[in-house]
């Protein structure tokens, strides 16, 4: 080919390429950036809501699969020939106590530990690693022995208020992101700045809905084990029940006289195993949900800054947001939203429902409280139209009229007729119980909507309540009608300490904040440099600079509430 052939080809191919590569990043005449911005804030508030429908689906296995199990294993170990012929000499009931000790006793130490594990791994990964523990426990039945169940009980307990509080705080923080995407033009957002007061409680409100509806749906789920497998072993009520004497208001500690055989075959070993590998599967794909459905709560940049203000103010912060009187005032409420859940399961359950219908009806029980609580959840909408008051109150009051029900009830053993009423209670405490627990959560989301402090509200929450349930617990031998006047007395504190926070709120009565230190960043990236990065000055000068300007931050900024409504 002749030099110039050559050239004249060279161009044409540089030219075709030159056009293809216009076509390829060139501004497309049809190009709409305003249509493309939509698309890509709607993919992201769909993202939003993938994840909060993730990680409540995730939470309904992990507790399905924790409280079917549990419930399993106390049954069978309950039985006096399944310990003799399986375990012989093993006091499987010495290591049951254990066991629920370790449940029960182990978050009373929980504040000390929860900030700090959340600060260090994030929120994601803190619910990533306590549904590992919770599937751990599962692990452990395979092989039941003592240095296999106890300590996976002691990990249950560790995990259970970081559980929870990472949980309270991703729905929260969810809905706020949702927000931003919503309204990624006003101004606020595109600054990143906090946005008004009351802006997020809507969504706040839909989102915490959403958790507790598919939530309480574990109290449904967690009773397949029983109703599909172990009631085929068990007794019917003439044989279980025939030296009970006493049930309801006249009973005394868990339902005294009950049988010691109550399995009347005993189960394979092969079935056991089959049941409990079912069980790991759902533990497991409830880690699969949160490992790959569950975005980040926070950016790096951000989770960054929510660990630089000092582990030392991380562990402090929980107990300096106590001074605050709304934590205060809602204290007894927090404690009596322990009480309650426990009473139903067991107090309720035994001593009202297994002593009148018998052990083979307890699944039933629990599936109408379950299904109760997770369809009247959603009646905590109502939160976008009324006050924000009316689903506690509302909840309180239809628990204390069971309770003052409950007190003057005595039923009688084996009378099967009284079925319909119990199942009704059952219903109607499972309303109660969802309008308190969804309603304290969008309560906390709305008190307090500054990003970095939710971590701490929420633990501060779920600690409480954990202490509650060890109250529970330690009470588990008192008479019922001593359980159901410490039940009715926590209620009506509850009820009347929240009253009295909702009026000082009317009153613009100020608030006490702990103020939240800023992030103290070494000098190392572009992100965080400061204005005299450039300057020769060591790194222990630039530390006790940071510490001069952002010491620990003990004075509390007094502030007052603007939003008596969401």
């Amino acid at each position: 080919m002749r030099p110039k052939q050559q050239r004249v080809r060279c161009w044409a191919l540089r030219h075709r390429g030159l056009l293809q590569l216009d076509d390829i990043v060139g501004a497309h005449t049809d190009y709409n950036e305003e249509e493309e911005e939509q698309k890509y804030f709607r993919r992201k508030r769909l993202g939003v809501v993938k994840n909060v429908l993730a990680a409540s689906l995730a939470a309904m296995l992990t507790y399905s699969v924790y409280l079917g199990l549990l419930q399993m294993q106390l049954i069978l170990h309950y039985d006096e020939t399944y310990r003799e012929v399986k375990y012989s000499n093993m006091e499987l009931e010495d290591i049951d106590r254990k066991v629920l000790m370790g449940i029960n006793v182990t978050p009373v130490v929980a504040l000390l530990y929860t900030p700090v594990l959340i600060r260090f791994f994030g929120t994601k990964w803190t619910m990533f690693l306590a549904v590992g523990i919770y599937a751990l426990f599962v692990s452990s039945n395979y092989w039941e022995r003592y240095f296999t169940l106890v300590p996976s009980a002691v990990a249950i307990g560790v995990a259970i208020v970081p559980f929870w509080a990472s949980l309270g705080n991703y729905i929260t923080r969810m809905a706020q992101k949702y927000y931003e995407y919503a309204n990624y033009k006003e101004e606020h957002v595109q600054e990143q700045r906090q946005a008004p007061r009351g802006a997020c409680s809507a969504y706040i409100v839909v989102f915490q809905t959403i958790f507790y509806i598919c939530f309480h749906l574990s109290f449904v789920c967690a009773q397949m084990p029983m109703l599909f497998f172990l009631n085929n072993y068990i007794y019917q009520l003439n044989h279980t029940l025939s030296g009970v004497k006493h049930c309801g208001t006249l009973s005394h500690g868990m339902l005294t006289g009950f049988n010691k055989t109550v399995l009347d075959s005993l189960p394979r070993s092969v079935n056991l195993i089959m049941v409990e590998s079912v069980l790991m599967a759902a533990a497991f794909l409830a880690m699969l949900m949160v490992l790959l459905l569950c975005g980040s709560a926070y950016g790096t940049t951000e989770e960054i800054d929510l660990r630089s203000i000092g582990w030392g103010n991380i562990f402090q912060l929980p107990f300096k947001h106590m001074r605050d009187y709304r934590l205060r005032h809602l204290l007894p409420f927090f404690i009596y939203s322990g009480f309650e859940v426990l009473f139903v399961c067991n107090d309720f359950s035994l001593n009202y429902g297994v002593c009148t219908l018998g052990l083979e009806k307890l699944a039933y029980l629990l599936i109408a409280y379950g299904f109760s609580a997770s369809t009247c959840s959603s009646l905590a909408l109502c939160m976008l139209r009324l006050r924000r008051q009316y689903p506690l109150l509302a909840g309180a009051l239809l628990h204390a009229a069971i309770l003052v029900m409950l007190f003057c009830w005595a039923p009688k053993p084996q009378q099967v007729e009284q079925a319909p009423l119990l199942y009704t209670i059952a219903a109607l405490w499972g309303m109660g119980s969802a309008l308190n627990k969804t309603g304290i959560s969008i309560l906390l989301g709305m008190l307090y909507e500054d990003k970095e402090r939710q971590d701490f509200i929420f633990t501060i929450y779920h600690w409480w309540q954990a202490l509650a349930i060890f109250t529970v617990y330690l009470w588990s031998g008192l008479p019922m009608k001593a359980k159901l006047s410490l039940m009715l007395l926590a209620l009506g504190l509850a009820a009347g300490s929240y009253i009295w926070m909702e009026r000082r709120l009317a009153q613009r009565v100020a608030f006490r904040l702990p103020r939240m230190p800023r992030p103290r960043h070494r000098a190392s990236g572009y992100r965080y440099l400061e204005e005299d990065s450039d300057e020769t000055n060591s790194e222990d000068e630039g530390t006790s600079r940071d510490n001069s300007q952002h010491p620990a931050e003990e004075d509390e900024t007094p502030r007052d509430d603007g939003e008596q409504r969401n």
